[in-house]
């Protein structure tokens, strides 16, 4: 009876692992991980990193790989200048991504935190591995901590928090590139700092952010501040795909024993070794269920998975699951739940893709002037004055011309009979449209005008013009 109380006590939910009784932080030195997962998850980490660090001077068609410049306005995805004017294609990019991370932690958890978040990539594959070669595995940190001020003690700790905000000012950098653009960085560092103090500030205090939170804050980003971890608890349901213990296969627990008949002795596969604790990033229990403060990091498989090859048992004892899949004992599978979703999530990819890529490289926006009505040109022809905005949104300079796509009247510019776009310019003029009574079939008609660039369509503009009544 006691042990079942055990194995049922869930008063570990009423608090955070690393927060204890008397609400004081709780430091968590996990085990340095190794196993299969963990050198996927290395590899993923390299090709994000590269990717991370790289972006800003990688480009496209003359344009960053990844822009998002709010003070100018200016949003570049995938070489793809984007202006205000794109709001509705930014609009529907945030809904799809809305709905999209909702199916995707429905049906594959918090995969997103442990193998692709900027905060897990930063913390587990740069800074915890630093932290690894210069003051040794956990046992030897702790003893470290613990110890008193020697020589190299001293030195330990200097070289990594040296090394910590060194690495901060690079991302701190690399952060300020992806909104300001590369060249501007280039300009601030070799430039004299007296001529971009407010940039060189802002650098400071963002580096001292990055290294406040790997040095110290760390773990508790995930279990404290991050948004996304709470929303598990709503989004998550009992066949959502996370890392979970095969509780049904591993209680109760027991010690191993060499030559023993744990099924004979009612004991289950877990050997109570505590490895899957000693390696979490987060200081929890996995044994315990699925928790707000899991990463999904997979950590404790290889952990388990190392213990349980080296005596002798059936790997697999924490894994990717359900906690259905585990409650019925059913091996994981691609039911048509998750093929279903999947595919929801392809189609969402797909339209924000198209929307991305079949957007009109130059936007115009015609209106006929408020405030004025019709003119009277004589001879029968009447005339409505148009404001017109042209925007460019691609790397290339064009000369526009604007004409009617009916034989029914011609157009009138106010001023060059060519507008010269230059590549991300913006025009503004004014226009004459001149009609023949005769064409004029209503009061308020439909007319269509096309932008022209060396005699090649480019983009096609519904308005109105008011005429006399017939």
């Amino acid at each position: 009876m006691k042990e079942q109380e055990k194995y049922e006590d869930e008063s570990f939910r009423d608090s955070i692992s690393t927060v204890d009784d008397k609400g004081k932080r709780v430091w968590v030195y996990p085990k340095k991980p190794s196993g299969k997962l963990t050198k996927y998850r290395n590899i993923v980490s390299i090709v994000l990193l590269a990717f991370l660090f790289g972006g800003p001077f990688i480009r496209i068609g003359g344009e960053p790989l990844l822009l998002m410049n709010i003070i100018e306005r200016k949003f570049v995805i995938f070489g793809q200048v984007f202006w205000p004017q794109d709001f509705v294609i930014f609009g529907l990019g945030m809904i799809t991504m809305v709905v999209f991370i909702i199916l995707f932690t429905v049906v594959y958890g918090r995969l997103f935190c442990g193998w692709v978040c900027p905060q897990t990539i930063f913390m587990e594959n740069v800074f915890r591995k630093i932290e690894y070669w210069i003051e040794g595995d956990y046992t030897h940190q702790k003893k470290l901590n613990k110890g008193p001020w020697t020589r190299e003690k001293i030195l330990k700790k200097t070289s990594k928090h040296i090394l910590f905000y060194l690495i901060s000012f690079i991302i701190a950098n690399t952060f300020l590139a992806y909104v300001i653009g590369s060249d501007e960085l280039i300009n601030i560092i070799t430039d004299p700092p007296s001529a971009h103090v407010a940039g060189l500030v802002s650098i400071i205090i963002f580096s001292l952010i990055f290294y406040f939170i790997f040095s110290r804050f760390r773990e508790q980003v995930c279990t404290v501040v991050c948004p996304y971890g709470r929303l598990q608890g709503v989004l998550l349901d009992k066949k959502s795909i996370v890392v979970a213990y095969d509780y049904i296969r591993g209680e109760k627990r027991a010690k191993f024993k060499k030559s023993e008949d744990r099924k004979g002795v009612s004991k289950g596969d877990c050997i109570d070794c505590n490895q899957c604790v000693a390696v979490c990033p987060t200081g929890i229990d996995i044994r315990n269920g699925t928790q707000m403060e899991c990463t999904n990091c997979t950590a404790c498989i290889d952990a388990c998975n190392f213990m349980m090859e080296k005596v002798g048992l059936e790997k697999g004892l924490i894994r990717y699951d359900s906690e259905e899949g585990i409650a019925k004992k059913e091996p994981f599978k691609f039911n048509t739940r998750i093929k279903a979703y999947s595919a929801v999530l392809l189609l969402l990819c797909t339209i924000l893709v198209v929307m991305l890529t079949t957007r009109d490289d130059v936007e115009t926006t015609i209106l006929r002037t408020p405030g004025m009505v019709y003119q009277d040109q004589g001879d029968g022809n009447f005339s409505n004055l148009y404001n017109f905005k042209m925007i460019n949104k691609t790397n290339n300079d064009f000369s526009i011309t604007l004409q009617l796509e009916s034989d029914s009247g011609e157009i009138k510019m106010v001023g060059a009979p060519q507008p010269q776009l230059e590549k991300h310019g913006v025009v503004e003029g004014t226009m004459f449209v001149v009609m023949h009574q005769r064409n004029i079939k209503q009061l308020k008609m439909p007319i269509v005008i096309g932008v022209y660039s060396e005699g090649q369509l480019i983009e096609t503009v519904e308005t109105s013009f008011l005429g006399p009544m017939q």
